[in-house]
């Protein structure tokens, strides 16, 4: 026997039933509490809750609703970005952090299908001056901007 379902609400809504299981088990050992006196557990256990709830409520929706079937992921978005993030974190000290973010954001976006080399130069600009603006001034984090 088949089931028809849309597979992606099916999906999703098991991800959210494992997550909000997820917390809810991390959170057993400590002690709850009430609503009054929240405890560690206490607002874990309630997200936990809301998020399983939900999940099942995604899942169960998926069983009046068709869709096509999930394609299985290409790795090489995930690829790409691990290693831009690695590339940043080993890059950071030598190159400062102007360069390192470059070296990221370039990495990264090799991964996608489309590589348009003025968005990525955009995205580039306003990042970093993002970064710097927060990181570095607003935060006052020592980072050095550029190679020492």
């Amino acid at each position: 026997m088949k089931i028809k379902c849309n597979s992606k609400d099916l999906i999703a809504g098991l991800i959210f039933i494992f997550f909000g299981i997820a917390a809810i088990w991390l959170a057993r050992d400590y002690p709850m509490g009430s609503a009054r006196r929240m405890g560690p557990a206490y607002f874990p256990t309630i997200i936990g809750g809301a998020l399983a709830m939900f999940g099942l409520a995604i899942s169960g929706r998926s069983l009046w609703r068709l869709s096509e079937p999930v394609r299985l992921p290409t790795l090489r978005p995930l690829i790409m970005i691990i290693a831009g993030v690695v590339g940043f974190a080993l890059l950071l000290g030598p190159l400062g952090l102007v360069l390192a973010l470059f070296v990221l954001i370039l990495i990264s976006c090799l991964g996608g299908s489309h590589f348009r080399l003025l968005e990525v130069a955009i995205l580039y600009i306003v990042l970093a001056l993002i970064a710097v603006i927060f990181f570095v001034y607003g935060l006052g984090l020592q980072f050095s901007l550029w190679p020492t």
